[in-house]
């Protein structure tokens, strides 16, 4: 059983892409339940996210949260009764709501549930991020497909950001860019979905470029990144991610392995700190750590991750896309200095640069 969360900023397309995750999914087999937007149903019941009274909108967004822990929990112990493999879609989670309200008051209402952001991440196996149409897909950003949206480009963009920040703590969140073809998209969000479950797939090689930074990047998320090796057995890699974010730590131990077809399996999961502490032991002798700073970005209605190193090849600056595809240009922002395409050269590989000399 497997818990996905299918967000994004307005008119990114979660709809659509929900019948698509339906029929494709259950066609291989699974069980689909998808979990109704919350907010949604409490617009259309007489909620007004957008109204004066305080605390008309505290108890609201209160009512929103715990009405959708107890759905989620109802659908997972439904799920439970069932024989063939489930697969549990919320369409949006938990923390979007901490994206409409300020942090205070969203570390108030928590409290008063019983719980706690970290705690909220975790309730899922990952999170799929739908940008929105209004960040480099103008011409497809409409409100005329949902009367409860009324937002223009701008508040639209900033939407999309701040859920893009909510979620960031998550070990498993991937965005999914907008494409000249809106089924490229919709065929991303089944890739993502079938790497949660296992499914193989052909690896997709994300475009890697060495750059230089030239001004400062405009709402970058920062984190900083430790990342260790483990002994494996061969064609297989195994590693320890630990990532810092607004101060907050999250282990996560990632496998790969490349079967004869050259289909590629992948599986993560988070880990608490003992165990991450137990496994270092099993570090590869031959590998360095790493340790980097990362910056993820929205450009253009594309998404990158800029990885700064500090140890070994300190000073290095690598920017991968994620998720453009083969005949797509990338959208280079003006604070990007390209330096060298680096796209499949195994030098420039984590598990490669991390190799004592």
């Amino acid at each position: 059983m497997k818990r996905i969360v299918l967000t994004g900023g307005p008119c990114a397309g979660k709809t659509t892409a929900l019948v698509k995750i339906m029929e494709h999914f259950s066609s291989l087999g699974y069980k689909v339940f998808i979990i109704p937007e919350i907010p949604t149903l409490f617009l259309q019941a007489g909620m007004d996210y957008l109204t004066k009274n305080k605390a008309f909108f505290y108890e609201g967004e209160k009512a929103t949260l715990e009405m959708q822990l107890a759905l989620e929990d109802k659908f997972q112990r439904m799920a439970e009764t069932i024989e063939q493999p489930v697969l549990i879609v919320c369409d949006r989670g938990t923390m979007d709501i901490s994206a409409y309200m300020q942090p205070q008051m969203w570390d108030e209402i928590t409290t008063l549930v019983g719980t706690n952001s970290e705690a909220l991440r975790s309730r899922y196996d990952a999170v799929l991020h739908l940008v929105s149409a209004a960040d480099g897909a103008e011409q497809f950003y409409t409100t005329a497909t949902n009367k409860e949206r009324t937002e223009g480009l701008e508040l639209a963009r900033l939407l999309d950001k701040k859920i893009i920040k909510a979620w960031s703590d998550h070990p498993r969140l991937r965005v999914i860019n907008n494409h000249e073809k809106f089924e490229t998209k919709l065929e991303r969000v089944l890739q993502e979905i079938s790497d949660v479950l296992e499914i193989p797939r052909q690896a997709v090689e994300e475009r890697k470029y060495i750059v230089r930074l030239t001004a400062d990047i405009p709402e970058a998320i920062k984190s900083e990144i430790t990342q260790t090796y483990l002994t494996s057995d061969p064609r297989s890699e195994v590693r320890l991610r630990r990532r810092t974010l607004n101060g907050t730590t999250v282990n996560v131990r990632t496998a790969k392995k490349t079967l004869p077809s050259n289909e590629q399996v992948e599986t993560e999961r988070q880990i608490d700190t003992n165990l991450y502490k137990s496994l270092l032991r099993q570090s590869d002798p031959y590998r360095l750590t790493i340790r980097k700073t990362r910056q993820t970005f929205i450009w253009q209605g594309q998404f990158f991750e800029l990885d700064t190193y500090i140890s070994p090849c300190n000073g290095l600056q690598i920017l991968e896309t994620k998720g453009i595809i083969a005949h797509e240009n990338v959208n280079f922002p003006p604070f990007i200095e390209v330096v060298e395409d680096i796209t499949g050269n195994t030098k420039y590989y984590n598990y490669n640069l991390a190799l004592k000399k």
